[in-house]
């Protein structure tokens, strides 16, 4: 009995460990900062009652604390230039957070987000201007993930924040290449958001004058990370820079948030790539750990 006793203690603190800290701290029992105002969510203006419901449920709206609003094709038109008969279900809630919190992007149904990391969604909210602020996307069927920028666009922009147009449009570009780049180009998603984060790391570190200049940056890095990529797709890679150059978009001032950025992303390239021998030193240290106790 005592022995039965020991093993579920120490099953119990495994799992603890392993399962401790996962979820977000967020709902009913979160105060709202009345300098920041509520938060906002935004509904996929395709959505029906019921997955509208659903979403609800996944984000935990109180709707009595939030405000609430609808994303449209013709939103998507409005703010980037996009096709106004596009469909939209990613749904967002965007809570303002205050200065130093940095952009903290959860994806809460993961599995129905097929293209979109939550690094690239960060890394792109920083080109169009976005800081400080906890993002959650939530959608109740499969969907690419994109729309959901312009669902961010729409409550900055409900709530009176000034977003510059041409940042959006470069940052919905931007995402919509690194998303290509992971299908097309057989690289991973994480990969692909590391060289977006440390070429705009060398930016803000070189201030590039000329297309030249970004292209030299381009190729370093490229070299740097090891990544092949074909002759278009580079040139796509080059023409997107050299917008975020003629918009004189300042990375110097989010330096801190990329450096996050970078070491998360190291993190999760470190999680993929996880020596294969660590699983059987796992599974022998549970072995030596019963025998241990009822050896």
């Amino acid at each position: 009995m005592k022995q039965i006793s020991k093993l579920f203690l120490i099953v119990t603190l495994l799992f603890g460990l392993a399962f401790g800290g996962v979820g977000v701290a967020h709902g009913a029992d979160e105060s709202i900062n009345e300098l920041l105002g509520e938060p906002a969510v935004v509904y996929g203006g395709n959505l029906s009652d019921g997955q509208k419901e659903e979403v609800r449920r996944l984000l935990e709206v109180n709707t009595e604390e939030v405000n609430e609003y609808t994303v449209t094709g013709q939103d998507l038109q409005n703010y980037i230039g996009g096709n106004p008969n596009s469909r939209m279900f990613s749904s967002v809630k965007i809570t303002q957070e205050d200065k130093g919190h940095g952009i903290v992007v959860n994806i809460v149904t993961a599995d129905n987000i097929t293209e979109v990391t939550s690094e690239m969604y960060s890394n792109a909210l920083l080109t169009a201007g976005i800081e400080n602020a906890l993002i959650e996307v939530a959608s109740p069927v499969t969907v690419s993930g994109h729309s959901a920028l312009t669902g961010i666009y729409k409550a900055y922009d409900a709530s009176g924040a000034e977003l510059d147009q041409g940042r959006m449009e470069v940052a919905n570009e931007e995402l919509s290449l690194s998303t290509e780049l992971a299908e097309k180009e057989g690289i991973s998603q994480e990969k692909v958001t590391e060289l977006m984060t440390e070429i705009k790391k060398e930016i803000a570190e070189q201030n590039p004058a000329t297309r030249e200049d970004v292209e030299e940056i381009i190729q370093e890095q490229l070299s740097k990370l090891e990544i092949e990529l074909s002759e278009e797709d580079r040139q796509l890679l080059i023409d997107l820079f050299e917008k975020m150059r003629d918009l004189d978009i300042d990375f110097g001032k989010v330096r801190d948030q990329l450096e996050d950025l970078t070491s998360t992303i190291k993190d999760r390239l470190g999680d993929i790539n996880i020596d294969e021998g660590f699983w059987d030193k796992v599974v022998n240290w549970f072995k030596n750990l019963f025998n241990s106790i009822f050896g």
